[in-house]
């Protein structure tokens, strides 16, 4: 379940086409049958989580018998493709998985349903979200998502290969030199094990590095990228030294396999990313006692970014009150406690967290909530999803050794702020 990933093409909303034509023909474009029965749609692109959002939706038929919710698990490449032909199409799903960095373009165009009035008549408290999340999903001053969990990053790590490499293992004292001085012990060309996973990764990467060195993505008005801050540079460098230095795989090898799979197959040491693979973990044997997590290291200031999926609703809806309770549930209490009871993801409703802690004890999962502390919005404005998907083009040069970090960040910046100025 990746998060962040711009990667796909026409190809692939084409090929959506088809899917989201048959998938969601039951969804939204159906009409209410004269028993009062409504069917509504939920989508997703989690396989890890499909089996919490069924049991919430099955939680939620019984309090609400006249309406039961299908719940379609779609593929990373296929999902954006696939909402962004529906809601253009009319064929969208009733209720769906949004990301912040996608937000607006939704919102502007008027493909989500406003809950401004939900919220209200539910009687929801928008406080007991985190700001940052809950921010993200208002646009004109209106509420288009409920927050359904949030996120932070640490260093997920592997104790077996830091234990035969006689590596200590991270801790929270630990700076961006004993990472860089750790990554290069743990590399063994020999075995094929390296000792972090670099890619070009903004929230599980270079963007918390940018923040640690004090400097920013996009600049407080949101006109204009920071990319080419020396601040900015010297984050990116975090990431393009390890590259050099060997300690990490090369692009093309993260292109072939995703630094979480390399991670999985013990291949990498460390792998800075979300709270929301602790459950991937837990669940895969041959990870058994093997991983832990620790905070982030220290650059001129500890950071994180933190962001969170929202629930949005389709505003072309059929069944648009009941999609307005359906939402208000997602967004309620109950379903963060199957969320974190379940283990499946660290929710947002303040108080339900604890759950989620004692369902992998064998990971130190506080490292999450402790970084609330200095976590920062991630970083939204204009069409970030467009700008944002540019990284890999302008960013890859660097990360190569085949361009200097100084010219490449130039570039995107450069490239980002066009973007911008669209808005």
């Amino acid at each position: 379940m990746k998060r962040y990933d711009m990667r796909h093409t026409w190809t692939a909303v084409l090929a959506a086409a088809a899917t989201l034509l048959t998938a969601c023909s039951s969804g939204s474009s159906d009409a209410a049958p004269s028993d009062g029965k409504v069917t509504l749609t939920y989508a997703n692109w989690s396989e890890d989580q499909a089996p919490a959002m069924e049991q919430i939706a099955a939680e939620f038929h019984k309090e609400n018998p006249n309406i039961t919710v299908k719940v379609q698990t779609l593929p990373w490449p296929e999902y954006w493709s696939t909402l962004q032909v529906g809601a253009a199409g009319g064929t969208a799903p009733d209720a769906f998985w949004m990301l912040a960095d996608h937000f607006r373009e939704y919102a502007k165009g008027g493909a989500l349903i406003d809950l401004s009035d939900t919220v209200k008549t539910a009687g929801i408290d928008m406080t007991a979200y985190p700001k940052a999340v809950s921010d993200s999903y208002t646009y004109e001053g209106k509420i288009f998502a409920l927050p359904k969990d949030f996120d932070t990053n640490g260093i997920w790590y592997n104790k077996a290969l830091f234990d035969a490499a006689g590596v200590k293992y991270p801790d929270d004292t630990w700076g961006w030199q004993q990472v860089q001085d750790a990554a290069k012990k743990l590399t063994d060309p020999a075995k094929g094990v390296w000792g972090i996973a670099a890619p070009i990764d903004a929230q599980g990467g270079y963007y918390n590095t940018i923040l640690q060195a004090g400097g920013s993505i996009i600049k407080p008005d949101g006109t204009a990228s920071d990319f080419a801050g020396p601040e900015a540079v010297a984050g990116l460098k975090f990431w393009t030294d390890l590259q050099k230095a060997g300690a990490s795989p090369t692009l093309k090898q993260l292109s072939d396999t995703e630094a979480v799979s390399m991670f999985e197959s013990q291949k990498v040491a460390m792998y800075f990313s979300g709270a929301y693979w602790a459950l991937r973990f837990h669940k895969n044997a041959d990870l058994k006692g093997k991983v832990d997590v620790a905070p982030l290291p220290q650059g001129v200031k500890r950071a994180t970014v933190t962001s969170g999926i929202g629930n949005a609703g389709y505003a072309g809806s059929k069944h648009p009150e009941e999609l307005k309770k359906f939402l208000a549930f997602l967004g309620g209490t109950k379903a963060a406690e199957i969320q974190a009871a379940t283990g499946t993801v660290l929710p947002a409703y303040k108080g339900t967290q604890q759950p989620w802690l004692d369902s992998m004890p064998e990971f130190k999962l506080q490292v999450f909530i402790d970084a609330v502390e200095y976590s920062v919005p991630l970083p939204v404005a204009g069409n970030t999803a467009e700008w944002q998907g540019l990284a890999a083009q302008y960013l890859a040069p660097a990360w190569d050794g085949a361009k200097p970090v100084e010219e490449a960040a130039k570039e995107y910046q450069t490239a980002v702020d066009q973007v911008l100025a669209k808005q």
